[in-house]
């Protein structure tokens, strides 16, 4: 049978266990970065500091400044068992859409102390099986979020937080609140990095994404078209949208940084090619084939087998070309997924189209 990257099955790849980053590196930025050119199909590898030499002056690098939050709650239940609760959006009046753990025994009308001055109740559970809760505290809400809650790290990542973990797993231009995971493309970004691009001429331009914890949800369906996509919300400012149209305007190229931005520019360009102000939800699903109008390059981690993350990297590299890259970056010693190495897509157009 034909892979061509229209089913859920061709995004499977045998992973060794020890390749999974449980850590970052040493000293952020030192990750290392693979090249892959979407048009005459060569890889190549680099340093991620060396993405200064390939990004050209008047091109426009696009970075997602969504804050990670303290989501993760762990507490004990009445009978004394360990819970926990992922937060996954304010609902107001100290009401929060989330995650539990264990979901058959989280009911209703249960509690979830978190500390002695810090507990959850289970107010209802929604149709997608998340629960509504309340949380109570003597102090306000955040700084109890703040003070008990601890770094959502993804699910292969199996290992306790630390306090590094804090800083680490954010990145250096963070500032908005309302991330479960971090925009994983980013974390290797230092400030060093960001200056030497500004002066060479390379344009910054901000986007906000919220990122959910569907990020890491597999596609449990054999044709993606299948797959109920997550919601997130995003912000492009007119600042941004400033920007970019001054780039194209002038023949330069748009480089995402991460999935969470292309998702972000991808959903908010108009259809007349023009970007505007924007702030909406999005539930865009970008897999083979589809047409890109607002993202030129593309820096990206390595992403888990059969997400929605892999499927975006193979509509934007070509399918076979993603596999190819995924397969070398095995074979060559990389580390994957979010405290992992990046890869950088360049090149005008996919190989095999």
């Amino acid at each position: 049978m034909t892979r061509d990257g229209s089913r859920t099955s061709h995004y499977d790849f045998e992973l060794p266990v020890d390749r999974i980053a449980q850590f970052p590196a040493e000293r952020r930025g030192e990750s290392r970065l693979m090249v892959v050119d979407r048009s005459t199909g060569e890889i190549a590898h680099r340093q991620f500091g060396d993405l200064e030499q390939l990004i050209p002056a008047g091109d426009v690098i696009v970075l997602n400044t969504t804050r990670v939050f303290r989501a993760r709650l762990l507490g004990v239940r009445d009978n004394g068992t360990p819970a926990e609760i992922l937060l996954l959006r304010s609902l107001g009046e100290s009401m929060w859409e989330a995650m539990v753990h264990p979901g058959g025994k989280l009911k209703p009308g249960r509690i979830v102390r978190i500390a002695d001055d810090f507990e959850a109740e289970i107010l209802s559970t929604t149709e997608r099986r998340t629960r509504v809760v309340q949380l109570n505290s003597r102090i306000p809400i955040e700084e109890a979020i703040e003070k008990y809650g601890h770094i959502p790290l993804p699910p292969y990542i199996t290992r306790a937080d630390e306090p590094d973990d804090a800083e680490r797993y954010q990145t250096v231009y963070a500032r908005e609140s309302g991330s479960v995971a971090a925009p994983t493309a980013g974390l290797h970004f230092t400030p060093g990095l960001l200056d030497r691009l500004s002066v060479n001429g390379v344009r910054r331009a901000d986007v906000i994404l919220h990122v959910g914890a569907g990020t890491f949800k597999p596609v449990d369906t054999e044709h993606p078209a299948d797959h109920v996509m997550h919601e997130e919300s995003y912000i492009l400012p007119a600042r941004t949208a400033d920007i970019l149209n001054e780039t194209r305007s002038k023949g330069g190229k748009i480089w995402s940084v991460g999935t969470t931005s292309v998702r972000t520019l991808e959903s908010a360009i108009d259809d007349d090619g023009v970007f505007r102000e924007k702030s909406a939800d999005t539930r865009i699903f970008i897999r083979p084939p589809y047409r890109f109008r607002a993202v030129d390059r593309l820096i990206t981690n390595f992403h888990l087998p059969r997400s929605t993350l892999i499927m975006l990297v193979a509509a934007f590299a070509g399918y076979e070309l993603t596999m190819r890259a995924y397969a070398e970056a095995i074979s060559e010693g990389y580390r994957l997924y979010s405290y992992g190495d990046a890869m950088v897509v360049v090149g005008d157009g996919a190989a095999e189209d």
